[in-house]
């Protein structure tokens, strides 16, 4: 892809994020034969517009997390985007849904690292090793395009659908918790909508992490000590309305909560 193009489709969903309208995907009609590959270098240039308008990362975020998801789209990875300063919401706080397009919901297991990771062949050990803490978290997640509709490469481009994030302050050493049977109850207004386990993140949520690093070091890059990292989801997405009280009840890891407007 030429410089031109790279340019273009990185406006194209960074201005339907500014503008909170939906577009058509990528892939339909501006540039069908988007790889993944290809999707990469948008976002890569999506991060560099944000960073250049003043915003700054918080900390990455993974996707198709789940092993029976990565099979159904014939993908060995996850992906990945990024988490940034505008998006945070703190617990407790309430959203407005004005500020989004179509929003949902995801319950997340977060970790933070005590020093850095740089793959390749991190495993989920090093990853424990080196985890200073692990947190419950919400994810909002709100993809540009119409109707939830896209490819792979089309949510990569878009940042992989980045929106918000709820970062629980119940902090855990990671040995204090069984990660992968850690259990997950997500209600709205008191009602639960989802359930889910530590297990559906590729089996142990530090796999996610290892395998975050691993991906990160095919562009020299690492998983950073300090940031927090969003895993993936724990259930199926959850779609907000306006008036919402939105919550997420782990086992042993605590509650986290939020309001919409």
């Amino acid at each position: 892809m030429d410089k031109e193009l790279i340019k273009e489709l990185a406006d194209y969903t960074h201005n339907a994020e500014k503008e909170k309208r939906e577009i058509i995907k990528i892939t339909a009609e501006l540039y069908p034969e988007l790889s993944i590959e290809d999707a990469y270098l948008v976002q890569e240039e999506l991060v560099k517009q944000k960073l250049e308008e003043g915003r700054k990362i918080i900390g990455p975020k993974m996707g198709i997390t789940s092993e029976a998801k990565m099979k159904q789209m014939n993908v060995d990875n996850p992906i990945y985007g990024y988490i940034f300063d505008y998006m945070v919401v703190n617990e407790g706080e309430s959203i407005s849904i004005d500020d989004y397009i179509h929003p949902k919901v995801e319950p997340e297991i977060g970790f933070v690292l005590s020093r850095d990771l740089e793959g390749p062949g991190v495993t989920a050990l090093d990853v424990l090793s080196a985890t200073e803490y692990v947190f419950p978290a919400i994810e909002i997640i709100d993809s540009r395009y119409e109707n939830f509709n896209f490819t792979l490469p089309d949510v990569i481009a878009d940042n992989t659908s980045a929106a918000g994030a709820v970062f629980g302050t119940s902090l855990k050493r990671a040995d204090e918790v069984e990660l992968d049977v850690v259990g997950v109850t997500l209600s709205i207004n008191g009602e639960i909508q989802a359930l889910g386990a530590g297990a559906a993140v590729l089996g142990h949520p530090a796999n996610s992490v290892a395998r975050l690093a691993n991906m990160l070091s095919k562009k020299g890059e690492k998983v950073k000590a300090g940031q927090p990292i969003l895993t993936g989801a724990l259930t199926a997405a959850v779609h907000l309305s306006p008036g919402d009280y939105v919550s997420a009840k782990y086992g042993g890891l605590g509650d986290i909560s939020f309001f919409v407007k």
